[in-house]
């Protein structure tokens, strides 16, 4: 195995290159970035008290278009005792080589691998289980599908499940059943054929609109384009079949906390309400469908968050940290 190096989010943070072996584009990789612990403050350090989530590791998945850059996150969970790991998938950001086609997998099924390796990695076998430490998965978007769907069929591996805005049913549900014979039928006879781009690069501005001087991001455009990477049959035939999938029901055993934006706002035009809504899921209907993912779901409703509800305005996204601290803090006080 590689060697953990310096990462492109600073001293805070390390990566790993985790090998995948080949495909038709060449060499595939996954990379595995990770906080460096948190020095307990002073007065625990006085009072002798671990820290609220010692003995526990999250793993983190990014959306689609997407690689893992929010430090903040990942401090929040470091500085109560976790240890906190991002996975960018193949041919994502950090993973992404040259030649590949962005982000394209035919199965969701297929990022096992890379969950399996990571989990290596982390030490805690390909499964998950040969730890004794807790497992959080946490996952954005197309990241919270995957997740979702990884979960379900790896049942005793997670501990906790926690989503922000996933992508757990197609826009506007009732259009999936009538597209998905057709793109199931284009899939495989022309997987590699990209459909027109829609994106006129809103979300990006509703983003930059709200950006938050006391949390700064630097993001890096060729890993997150300001209007997403193009879309091929192939992949969106995997996505609606993961849709497919949470329909029908998953078997998720560990309790799931799902934050949403409080309302829709489709981006055909500019507008000041795209800066404080969600721009690309049907929030409602995922609000639904996450009632499907297992027996204990909590939905969290956040006013004016974005689709990635931890780079809303100020106001929203301390109003997901809160939300998230009080969910986190009373799952690990249950056991």
């Amino acid at each position: 195995m590689a060697d953990w190096v310096p990462d492109v989010l600073g001293d805070e943070f390390q990566q790993l290159t985790l090998d995948l072996g080949t495909d038709d584009q060449g060499p595939v990789v996954a990379t595995l970035v990770r906080a460096l612990p948190t020095e307990p403050s002073w007065w625990e350090r006085v009072r002798g008290r671990r820290p609220l989530l010692d003995g526990v590791d999250v793993l983190y998945v990014h959306g689609w278009s997407d690689y893992f850059f929010q430090k903040r996150l990942a401090r929040f969970w470091s500085s109560r005792g976790a240890r906190f790991f991002a996975l960018d998938l193949r041919k994502y950001g950090r993973s992404l080589r040259e030649g590949q086609t962005p982000g394209y997998v035919a199965d969701l099924a297929t990022y096992d691998e890379d969950i399996g390796a990571a989990l290596v990695a982390m030490g805690r076998g390909e499964g998950g289980t040969q730890s004794g430490r807790r497992l959080v998965l946490l996952g954005h978007s197309t990241g919270g599908l995957t997740l979702s769907l990884w979960a379900s069929r790896h049942p005793d591996a997670a501990d906790a499940v926690i989503l922000n805005s996933p992508w757990l049913e197609f826009q506007f549900a009732p259009a999936r059943a009538a597209i998905a014979p057709m793109i199931e039928l284009q899939a495989r006879i022309w997987p590699m054929e990209a459909a027109p781009q829609v994106d006129l690069g809103f979300y990006t501005r509703a983003q930059e609109e709200v950006a938050d001087p006391d949390d700064p991001m630097d993001v890096n455009l060729q890993w997150r384009p300001a209007q997403t990477m193009a879309v091929y049959a192939g992949w969106l035939h995997a996505i609606l079949s993961g849709h497919k999938t949470v329909a029908a029901g998953l078997s998720i055993t560990a309790p799931v906390c799902v934050l949403l934006s409080t309302r829709f706002v489709p981006p055909t035009r500019w507008s000041e309400d795209l800066t404080s809504a969600d721009s690309v899921l049907v929030v409602d209907d995922i609000a639904r469908a996450a009632l499907r993912l297992g027996s204990t779901v909590t939905v969290e409703r956040i006013d004016g968050a974005l689709h990635d509800v931890f780079l809303s305005r100020h106001e929203a996204r301390e109003d997901a940290y809160r939300r998230l601290d009080r969910w986190v803090t009373g799952w690990r006080s249950a056991g």
